[in-house]
């Protein structure tokens, strides 16, 4: 007998940082906290389009994704949840959005001591940014590949 699908749900999660600043965003969601650019991938949409997309609508800022750091993966009964997280460079200088909108309410770059006066969403970001900040290691973008990639 064929079991039911189960619903599978993909997160990228991106760690953008220029020199000693991390750019986080003020949520709508989740209590108007500060958290990191982050978001479900869209249907036909890549994994890394759906991580430029997210930083952008929430900071405004573009990026180039440069590495990644975890894939996590969370089976439930009822519906399986993979989170990826990259790590991104802003690719020019123009400052985070200022105005509220349907993706975020702010964005801005901070410093792990700014950071810590911000009323976060978990412990995760500040633990994320730290074992960033002291080298943690990363794994190439080409560990995630299109089915059918040639293997090389």
């Amino acid at each position: 007998m064929p079991r039911a699908p189960v619903p599978s749900y993909y997160f990228a999660l991106v760690v953008v940082r220029r020199g000693d600043r991390f750019l986080v965003v003020r949520e709508v969601k989740h209590g108007q906290l500060w958290y990191l650019p982050a978001g479900r991938v869209e249907q036909g949409e890549s994994l890394f389009e759906g991580a430029q997309r997210e930083v952008l609508e929430e900071t405004g800022i573009r990026v180039e994704l440069s590495s990644v750091l975890r894939v996590e993966h969370t089976a439930h009964a009822e519906m399986t949840r993979v989170r990826v997280f990259f790590t991104a460079e802003p690719t020019d200088d123009r400052p985070p959005k200022s105005t509220a909108d349907e993706h975020s309410l702010e964005a801005r770059w901070v410093t792990l001591a700014e950071l810590r006066a911000l009323p976060l969403r978990g412990e995760e970001v500040e633990e994320l940014f730290v074992a960033v900040e002291r080298g943690l290691p990363v794994h190439p973008l080409s560990v995630i590949t299109p089915e059918g990639a040639p293997w090389r």
